[in-house]
């Protein structure tokens, strides 16, 4: 039984760890992740705690996977955790249900699982943390409980220092599809083997003596007895989702509403990209730096385009307020929120391939865009 305690022990830690770093170091998505569960309840007025809660759970996470990993304040935290994964059981067997969010975000991006399966993995962990519960005052071993409680400082320490690294500037690991090295075009593509959606067609006749609608299904609808039965209507229903790849939700749009993204994508020069989701929370602190290092480019021949899912009238009106050199076309906002964390924030494209990107607090000067890209 010390095995089986000790072993629930670190598994339950080890997860809640990873659950919280990966969050932790991507503050911005998991902000994005509560604003989309307020949305899908109509909380609306809940959405300005969407930060704050992404940055509180995450730290709750981490510092639970520690204690318990580091076999630290066990009494306290075994608690803790058990109430923890008791509230978020119930509320996975709500989402795996009703499905509001496709993906409920356990693990922000780093790992993409399915709401069943999140429900799956929560049965696995309230198991494993009742075996530590029940046993909670019983636990002992190594490390010895001032070790432990050091090791949990340095654990923690580290943590905050990642998790404001990362506020700062940007996720110190990107786990989304436009990464550095990334090619867009390549990323967009579905290979000719790859399995399609899969549909069942339920087809509704009505019947012309009862006046009863039945449903039927392709094997066995009454097309052809048109004597007792009319058509009434017909749903297509998905049954199996095919594949999707990595990057396929990326266009650029003029104001006018015409699709040019290739124009973008396939420049063989350097392709500078403002990612602005919305222009109106866009912060202005780097404006002058952005619009010094787009008159450059522009001066070298070189795109500098600004991305945003604000109206082409405010962002006729952001740009003559700000003196901005550059256009602005129009793309999805959710795609912009996942393409970079930070608004405003900047890649750089070449041949479609993303070479650099950068908060707003790291624009570089023309100079170190070329010591550091360029030149490098």
């Amino acid at each position: 039984m010390n095995v089986i305690k000790h072993a629930a022990r670190i598994i339950v830690g080890l997860t809640f760890i990873f659950s919280g770093f990966v969050k932790g170091i991507d503050p911005w998505g998991s902000a994005y992740k509560f604003s989309d569960y307020f949305l899908a309840l109509h909380l609306d007025w809940l959405l300005w705690a969407s930060f704050p809660l992404g940055v509180i759970l995450a730290f709750t996470e981490f510092a639970i996977g520690t204690a318990f990993l580091l076999n630290t304040c066990m009494r306290l935290f075994s608690w803790l955790a058990l109430l923890f994964m008791a509230f978020f059981t119930v509320i996975t067997f709500w989402i795996a249900i009703e499905n509001p969010v496709t993906d409920c975000g356990c693990f922000g991006d780093a790992l993409i699982i399915s709401n069943w399966e999140t429900f799956y993995k929560n049965l696995i962990l309230i198991a494993l943390t009742l075996i530590v519960f029940i046993y909670r005052n019983r636990i002992q071993g190594v490390p010895e409980k001032k070790t432990g409680f050091i090791l949990s400082g340095v654990f923690l320490t580290v943590y905050a220092g990642f998790v404001i690294y990362s506020y700062n500037h940007l996720p110190v690991f990107d786990f989304r599809p436009y990464k550095v090295g990334v090619n867009i075009p390549e990323a967009m593509e579905i290979p000719e083997d790859a399995p399609a959606d899969e549909y069942e067609n339920i087809f509704y006749y009505r019947n012309k003596k009862s006046g009863e609608i039945k449903q039927f299904t392709e094997e066995n609808y009454p097309w052809q007895d048109t004597l007792n039965w009319a058509y009434h209507n017909m749903e297509s229903i998905l049954i199996k989702k095919g594949y999707v790849p990595p990057i396929h939700d990326f266009t650029i749009e003029t104001p006018g509403g015409e699709n040019i993204t290739e124009y973008f994508l396939y420049d063989d020069n350097y392709v500078f990209i403002l990612v602005a989701y919305d222009l109106g929370k866009s912060n202005p602190k780097a404006q002058d730096d952005i619009n010094a290092l787009a008159n450059w480019a522009l001066d070298q021949q070189m795109s500098f385009i600004c991305l945003t899912a604000t109206l082409p009238k405010e962002s006729a009106g952001f740009g003559e307020k700000n003196h901005t050199p550059y256009e602005f076309f129009i793309t999805d906002e959710i795609t912009l929120k996942t393409i970079i964390r930070s608004n405003p924030g900047l890649i750089v494209l070449k041949n479609g391939t993303i070479v650099a990107k950068y908060h707003y607090n790291d624009i570089p000067s023309p100079e170190e865009f070329l010591q550091n890209i360029i030149n490098k």
